[in-house]
């Protein structure tokens, strides 16, 4: 399998929110709660973060299969919904996909991201690829959001 990780346009909308449910699906599982924000989000909402964020898109002999954002704030790059097709995830793909928009948005000194307490293999791969917990947020009873940042080093010449 060769993956290509590429910029996402409008045109993409649709299959990367098709993506986004199938791999939200498990989470809105694990969490009880089958409307949190990434299985409600409709297809204009998906256009318009494509129009104004870094949307970066992994292919599979041309089937969109994973989908990474990227929001500039200043010198921060807010990272969300990294989401892999089911049938593709443990693959490196969402890793491929986190370090292509480490690469995509070089001026960013951090990337802040957050995913809920029981997402253990969400956790290890941001652990993993240097993300550190900065804050927990208590949303409710069965949600505690955990906050994470990683400060890539520039001055290191990369892979």
């Amino acid at each position: 399998m060769r993956v290509l990780i590429e910029r996402a346009t409008t045109a993409d909308a649709g299959e990367i929110l098709t993506v986004q449910r199938a791999a939200y699906v498990s989470e809105a599982q694990l969490y009880g709660d089958p409307y949190i924000p990434p299985l409600i989000e409709s297809l204009e909402q998906v256009r318009k973060i494509i129009e104004g964020a870094v949307v970066l898109k992994a292919l599979d002999a041309g089937r969109v299969i994973g989908a990474v954002r990227g929001q500039v704030s200043g010198t921060t790059c807010l990272v969300g919904r990294l989401v892999v097709a089911p049938d593709h995830q443990g693959r490196g793909i969402g890793t491929a996909l986190l370090t292509a928009l480490h690469e995509a948005v070089p001026e960013a000194q951090a990337f802040d991201l957050f995913t809920g307490h029981l997402s253990e293999a969400n956790l290890k791969l941001y652990r993993r690829l240097g993300y550190r917990e900065t804050s927990r947020e208590r949303m409710d009873d069965h949600l505690t959001l955990i906050h994470l940042r990683m400060r890539p080093d520039r001055s290191l010449p990369q892979p």
